[in-house]
């Protein structure tokens, strides 16, 4: 299940960034792949739309959130968090 969901979050990070998926590395912040804070915006539209969950509105904001979006490593680990939780 891990390997999807990080597939999939991957598929939709690289269409908003308008890259291959496999440019798409864990290490890889939203600046390093292109990703500006409309598309930021965007890209966490879709994963909530995709997943059907639901990112804390302060997502940009580690130290007051659960979800970080430093890198793509720490986006998907939060979204496997937040299926997780859906699922229990």
């Amino acid at each position: 299940m891990t390997d999807t969901i990080k597939s999939r979050i991957t598929a939709i990070i690289a269409e908003q960034a308008m890259l291959e998926p496999d440019q798409v590395t864990d290490d890889a912040t939203p600046e390093d792949l292109g990703i500006d804070s409309l598309g930021l915006v965007e890209s966490i539209f879709a994963l909530e739309e995709e997943f059907d969950i639901t990112i804390p509105f302060n997502a940009n904001e580690p130290e007051k959130s659960e979800f970080d979006i430093t890198n793509m490593g720490t986006i998907i680990a939060a979204v496997e968090r937040l299926v997780a939780q859906k699922a229990a």
